[in-house]
């Protein structure tokens, strides 16, 4: 079957990167990746897992040219979403000109960098070009900063999707900074949360299982069922060594999920969000 010929859904992975490692990386990084993640290789991951669609992200590494992304896009357009790394004044011909190709929202990386002042008249004028696309935002950041940038969001009715979880740490609980009032957050507003990344939640694989295991139904309760969504996070750059897309897979086996919560994760909000 042609990559890019139209499916019925049978799953949706909300979270994924594709990348060379040949293509110009910024200078400014965290992680450089000494392989390629090629698209038809992805595309392999899903068909092996029952999985029929896909979302591609911006890696940070690759910064604002989204070329690489736009490019795999076009060569399923029935079958992917794209989710791209954008600065603030960019125009809305372009960004009109994405949507076209399947984008659908502007992710903001903030792991490692100083918290924007989104008061600035550019951030602005950004989020009302989002909104006007309804387009989601996509926070990652750990989650001890979420409610104060979801809070400076708000106003603007965009969107939020929180990445990873919202990056708690495995290790310090529930009642950590910032997961109870991400919860708060959740039952108030748009806000949609992916369950992804359960490896990077900084404890040993049993106590990031544990960790998601006791925090998904605090997350069912505040956000709801309709706005969580499972990812990924192929090819799972600096956990390569450690996890595979079947690794991933078998961590949302271990949250021993309902049918009726597995199909919402793994189809009905993501079809909903992502605007399959």
């Amino acid at each position: 079957m042609s990559a890019s010929r139209s499916k019925s859904i049978t799953g949706i992975d909300a979270h994924a990167h594709v990348f060379s490692r040949d293509l110009q990386l910024i200078g400014a990084r965290r992680y450089s990746p000494e392989y390629d993640a090629p698209l038809d290789q992805y595309l392999e991951h899903l068909q092996t897992h029952g999985l029929s669609h896909g979302v591609l992200v911006q890696p940070s590494f690759l910064g604002t040219d989204n070329s690489y992304l736009l490019a795999a896009l076009k060569q399923a357009p029935q079958r992917l979403r794209g989710v791209v790394v954008l600065e603030p004044g960019i125009s809305r011909s372009t960004l009109k000109d994405m949507a076209q190709l399947g984008v659908v929202g502007v992710r903001l990386n903030l792991i490692g960098k100083a918290l924007p002042d989104f008061r600035d008249s550019a951030w602005q004028g950004f989020f009302r070009d989002i909104a006007d696309l309804d387009w989601h935002v996509e926070l990652h950041r750990e989650v001890r900063d979420l409610p104060g940038l979801i809070r400076q969001l708000t106003p603007f009715g965009v969107k939020l999707v929180i990445d990873h979880l919202g990056r708690p740490d495995a290790n310090a609980g529930l009642d950590q900074p910032g997961f109870g009032e991400l919860l708060e957050a959740g039952s108030k507003g748009s806000i949609w949360i992916k369950v992804s990344g359960i490896y990077r939640l900084g404890g040993t694989p049993q106590q990031n299982i544990d960790f998601a295991r006791r925090a998904l139904p605090l997350l069912e309760k505040s956000v709801g069922l309709h706005q969580l969504v499972w990812g990924s996070d192929w090819p799972h750059t600096q956990h390569e060594q450690s996890i595979d897309f079947a690794t991933a897979a078998d961590q949302l086996q271990a949250l021993e999920l309902s049918a009726q919560a597995s199909a919402a994760l793994l189809v009905q909000a993501p079809r909903r969000l992502f605007g399959f």
